[in-house]
């Protein structure tokens, strides 16, 4: 018996950085996704394998998950080794990876797996809802990052656009828009937790700036919305490019980053980091009008690839 399952992953439109100090950030689930197959061995052991390596684990030893060697499978193991324990099955488990989304460049590739493992892992006994695997897909996640926020699992989960801020927690934007955006990785390597630690130095640093900054930021956020729910793409590009420009400002930037979007701009609505920055990718709003002519351009100078909203979310096959 075999258990599929894939999840989307997810992009940051507006509010990365400024939303761990309260303000709102608008995410989306994109349509790239990442696909969990899982199934019994009858060896007492948990196997992954992926893209990414291989790791194996005697269920004996799943109570200590800090053996685990490749702290990326962690959350995997935790999967696992919870469905295990609450189904009581003599069985081991095999789980094989796929995946469309390019790792550790800010498209939540992590999260996305997550929720994909968690789906396919728990089919193997009982088919879960999409509110209980969002529950465990951050509890899994946080073995690893203890602060996450559980906003990637969530828009991996349920799918589309949403808004989300520490105060008030998810929200859904009542919108259908079939927006394009193009993907394009810097190549440059980045570690979000450094980042973060930057940014809050900057903050510490730089109060008064960093506070007239958030105020900008959410006026920037609220007419975002606004403009998603109208389908405005030229209030929403420029949008896009007045929050890079404060990301500029906090730091998170670099050269190539700022090269592929002042390259975008020539032909695309609007565009701007997503995710932490210091590297990692960067998005432009296209429609059918100018995404040849923009992907023409960015495709001279980085690995770049069109994406549309994902509705979906989790998906068992």
């Amino acid at each position: 018996m075999k258990s599929v399952a894939s999840a989307p992953g997810k992009i940051i439109l507006f509010g990365e950085h400024f939303v761990v100090y309260g303000i709102k950030a608008v995410l989306c689930s994109i349509d790239k996704r990442i696909t969990s197959t899982s199934q019994f061995v009858d060896e007492r052991v948990i196997r992954i394998r992926s893209s990414l390596g291989e790791s194996e684990m005697s269920i004996d030893s799943l109570d200590n998950l800090e053996k685990v060697q490749q702290r990326f499978m962690k959350p995997f193991f935790y999967i696992a080794q919870k469905a295990i324990k609450e189904n009581s099955t003599k069985y081991g488990i095999e789980i094989v990876l796929e995946s469309e989304i390019p790792p550790g460049v800010g498209l939540g590739s992590s999260s996305a797996a997550c929720v994909a493992v968690t789906a396919s892992v728990n089919g193997l006994f009982c088919k879960l809802s999409k509110d209980e695997v969002v529950k465990i897909a951050i509890q899994a996640e946080r073995s690893i990052f203890e602060q996450n926020s559980g906003a990637d699992s969530s828009v991996s989960t349920f799918g589309g656009l949403v808004s989300y801020d520490l105060k008030n927690g998810f929200e859904n934007i009542l919108s259908k828009n079939d927006l394009s955006f193009i993907i394009s990785n810097s190549a440059q390597a980045h570690n979000t937790q450094d980042v973060v630690r930057q940014v809050r130095k900057f903050k510490e640093e730089n109060e008064d700036l960093f506070s007239k900054l958030c105020r900008e930021e959410t006026s920037i956020v609220n007419n975002a919305i606004e403009s998603l729910k109208e389908n405005n793409l030229n209030k929403l590009g420029s949008l896009m490019l007045k929050n890079h420009d404060l990301l500029k400002q906090i730091g998170i930037s670099t050269e190539k980053i700022d090269l592929l979007v002042q390259e975008a701009k020539k032909t695309s609505y609007g565009a701007k980091i997503t995710g932490a920055g210091g590297g990692g990718c960067v998005i432009s709003l296209v429609d059918n009008s100018n995404s040849k002519d923009t992907l023409d351009n960015l495709r001279k100078i980085s690995d770049c690839f069109v994406t549309k909203i994902d509705y979906n979310g989790l998906r068992y096959s």
